[in-house]
């Protein structure tokens, strides 16, 4: 071979070039797969997480979301989740109350008065609700009755019932005669919710959150009020707080999810706490409200619990003993 035959000829040369080319992108494309290949390479000091379609279901030796991925609150999160996974009931949502005390309370009245009236109460009852499905995160959708309170209460401005009171509320005279006062009623009252771990047993400050739950605004709001005021005692402030107003809240669902057959008709305590656990059942998320004013007044309110007769449209009740008609 002489060295004439080793010189490259034009069409070689060309040959060359397009092969060199064609390595060196060839080349370039490897090793940029190579390069995302190790980025992506999993840590060898971190455990490995299998992917799972719901975030739920992850075997218990599956490692747990590090906290500061929670970037939104409990309630968010568990929407989401709702819609992710699809098995769970979307009723089962997150109730912020711990108990709820259902009370209507009857109250004195005669023929043709209105809440501007001085009533007294003459009945205190209350069903205690718990729940008994909450998860750790406070979602739940069963009530039941676990505990009942129930007194009559004898008036004091005016104790003898009108037969406009009876008839109305079933209450007798003798009911009311040998019934503690509301000043009494209210300690065994205080006892009851201490007995159920509501309040703590020296300064009455509430252990858990509770609700007050009621048929209409009146029953707190209005008679309690007046009845503490004619009693000469202030409001217990675990009666001023949270209170819902449960014919409200069905008046609105009623709104967004009409059914005129189903309508509830709240008559008495456990009448309102069926539909409270109904609303429960269905989802609703039961909260205050209804705000209260400890400190409202009525123009028949004098000083120091005395009720200024001449704003009263009813005199007492001819037999009431001691008392004449205006």
């Amino acid at each position: 071979m002489t060295f004439s035959s080793l010189t490259p000829s034009p069409s070689n040369i060309i040959l060359y070039a397009f092969a060199s080319c064609a390595l060196f992108v060839f080349v370039c494309l490897n090793a940029r797969r190579w390069s995302l290949s190790s980025n992506q390479a999993p840590d060898d000091n971190k455990p490995e997480q299998l992917a799972s379609p719901h975030p739920k279901s992850l075997s218990p030796q599956s490692p747990r979301r590090p906290d500061d991925q929670k970037t939104q609150d409990l309630e968010d999160e568990d929407e989401i989740e709702m819609i992710k996974e699809p098995a769970i009931d979307r009723t089962f949502v997150k109730q912020t109350y711990e108990a709820f005390l259902v009370l209507d309370v009857e109250a004195t009245c005669m023929p043709g008065t209105d809440f501007n009236y001085p009533n007294e109460i003459i009945e205190w009852p209350v069903l205690l609700l718990r729940w008994r499905d909450k998860d750790a995160v406070g979602r739940a959708n069963k009530l039941e009755v676990v505990d009942q309170f129930r007194s009559f209460v004898k008036p004091t401005w005016r104790p003898s019932l009108s037969p406009f009171c009876t008839a109305l509320t079933g209450i007798t005279q003798p009911d009311v005669d040998t019934a503690p006062p509301f000043t009494i009623l209210i300690w065994l009252f205080r006892d009851f919710l201490v007995r159920n771990g509501l309040i703590d047993a020296e300064t009455g400050n509430p252990l858990i959150r509770f609700c007050w739950c009621t048929d209409g605004p009146w029953d707190i709001r209005d008679f309690v009020v007046k009845q503490c005021f004619i009693s000469k005692i202030p409001i217990p402030h675990w009666i001023s707080g949270d209170v819902m107003d449960v014919r409200r809240l069905v008046g609105r669902w009623l709104e967004k999810y009409p059914d005129p057959s189903k309508k509830p008709k709240p008559q008495d305590t456990r009448n309102v706490a069926r539909i409270v656990i109904e609303l429960a059942r269905r989802g609703v998320r039961l909260r205050p409200n209804t705000p209260i004013n400890p400190n409202r007044r009525w123009p028949w309110m004098g000083r120091y619990g005395k009720v200024l007769e001449h704003y009263v449209l009813y005199p007492a009740y001819p037999s009431s003993p001691g008392s004449s008609p205006l």
